[in-house]
């Protein structure tokens, strides 16, 4: 087992021992280095890609299912195709019809099989940490691995409740992937209280918790996202939530209920959706509409931050889905003002702080960001990464190990820089979308990592009017 060394190993799939041409490899580079110009405003109606969170869950809860679980609007991006790989290997049936339907025959809980090879889940630490959660439930052995940046980061705030409930993880130093898990025999219903707001461990301990018997419960101090939990319930499994006196959350699940196969209608990602509506906010003249976009209140963070700016934000036809609020979203372009967003909202948005700190660059006075230190362990040290980013664009910024001060330039920044996005997609999109809103083109050393979330990212951005090309930025 070894982590992929780079996104161009992941564009060629090579037999063991086949040379890659090195023309080939400087074409893969040159199709993923890319720069952003300012082209005018942004004017169309656009549907942004499936929900990534919700997407992962209704698959790992599909194949845990009886029957058939029919899924449209699922997100196509290799985060979550590496998790149909994943069930695949596992003993469920996934596949996908000319319409894009997705229809998945589960095998129930406790139904899983052993799979014959490593799975690997690219550069996925959702799919992968809500994986580990279904795996520790089954008396199985399974070993997975991840690409370089999936396998630098940290594992252990999973990996340590699920020891509780029974199963046994070996892994590298710091709980690094590669690692193996052995699933518990007879899976042990805990009591876990959350050291950290996290959705994903929080998620991990309700999955594992799904073939334990009795009651299986995670007591969250601060809210985050609730998509597992609409989910099961959506899948026939009993839980409630309630609150003590002190306000924390009491998740409590009933373990081995009988999930059974059912539709799923994937609303497009907010975190996605995030990218064309900042865009659409600070190129002057625009107006678009992004159609059928999750608005779950722990998700909605970043749309609340903007309105507080002064974005024109409008909410339309509101509705939902699977249990997911949905609405379409008019966006049109506007000045903004610095704000000062509050550390406990951070759960609530912390894939969208670095196209929150883009907004922040244009607008006037200063937008102060705390409570953040989580972006450290995403993808890449999310937090440096913008940081420096915009410092090379021209912009005053601040950085502490929690937090970031973005100083605004009260419209187009200077630009010109070259951002190097350390294998992140979300890097990569946020510094594209700031290229259209500066005084000089800004370039980003890598975009092929954008289609592990938003596949067609460029195409829907220029369909919009956006000026996104191939290759370094002429001076």
């Amino acid at each position: 087992m070894r982590c992929a060394a780079s996104t161009t190993d992941r564009l060629f799939r090579v037999r063991e021992g086949e040379i890659i041409p090195k023309t080939l490899v400087d074409e893969a580079n040159r199709l993923t280095s890319l720069y952003s110009a300012s082209a005018g405003p942004l004017v169309g109606a656009v549907t942004p890609p499936g929900d990534k969170s919700i997407s992962h869950r209704a698959l790992l809860l599909g194949a845990l299912a009886v029957g058939e679980t029919v899924i449209d609007g699922l997100l196509e991006g290799e985060d979550v195709l590496n998790t149909v790989a994943a069930i695949r290997k596992l003993g469920a049936t996934a596949e996908r019809d000319d319409a894009g339907t997705w229809r998945v025959q589960g095998v129930g809980i406790g139904g899983l099989r052993e799979p014959d090879s490593v799975i690997d889940y690219g550069n996925s630490g959702t799919g992968a940490r809500l994986l580990l959660g279904v795996l520790a439930g089954h008396p199985i052995t399974v070993f997975m691995t991840g690409d370089e940046s999936l396998c630098s980061r940290p594992m252990n705030r999973v990996a340590n409740p699920l020891a509780e409930c029974g199963a046994r993880i070996v892994s590298r130093s710091g709980g690094r992937l590669p690692l193996a898990i052995i699933g518990a025999a007879d899976p042990i219903a805990i009591s876990y209280r959350l050291p950290v707001a996290s959705a994903q461990v929080k998620s991990a301990v309700l999955l594992a918790g799904l073939n334990a018997p009795g009651h299986t419960t995670v007591i969250e101090p601060e809210p985050t996202r609730d998509h597992t939990e609409l989910m099961l319930r959506h899948f026939g499994a009993d839980i409630d939530v309630s609150r003590d006196a002190d306000g924390d959350a009491h998740i409590r699940l009933v373990g081995q209920p009988e999930l059974t196969g059912q539709s799923v209608v994937v609303p497009g990602d907010p975190s996605s959706a995030a990218f064309p509506a900042v865009a659409a906010i600070i190129a002057p003249g625009s107006d678009i509409t992004l159609a059928g976009v999750g608005m779950n209140p722990r998700r909605a963070g970043l749309f609340e931050t903007l309105v507080e700016m002064g974005a024109d934000i409008t909410r339309l036809n509101e509705r939902l889905q699977a249990g997911e609020p949905v609405a379409d979203l008019c966006v049109r372009a506007g000045a903004l003002r610095g704000v000062d967003v509050p550390a406990e909202r951070a759960p609530r948005m912390i894939d969208e702080y670095p196209v929150l700190a883009v907004a922040a660059a244009v607008a006037h006075g200063d937008t102060v960001m705390r409570g953040i230190g989580e972006l450290r362990v995403k993808e890449s040290d999310r937090l440096a990464a913008v940081a420096k980013g915009l410092a090379d664009c021209g912009v005053a910024v601040e950085e502490s190990e929690d937090s970031l001060v973005v100083h605004g330039c009260g419209g187009p920044a200077p630009g010109g820089g070259a951002v190097a996005t350390a294998l992140d997609h979300r890097i990569a999109m946020s510094f594209l979308v700031f290229g259209g809103a500066c005084g000089k083109p800004v370039a980003v050393d890598d975009a092929g990592p954008i289609d592990t979330s938003f596949p067609g990212f460029v195409d829907m951005m220029n369909g919009l009017g956006a000026n996104i090309g191939p290759g370094k930025a002429a001076p």
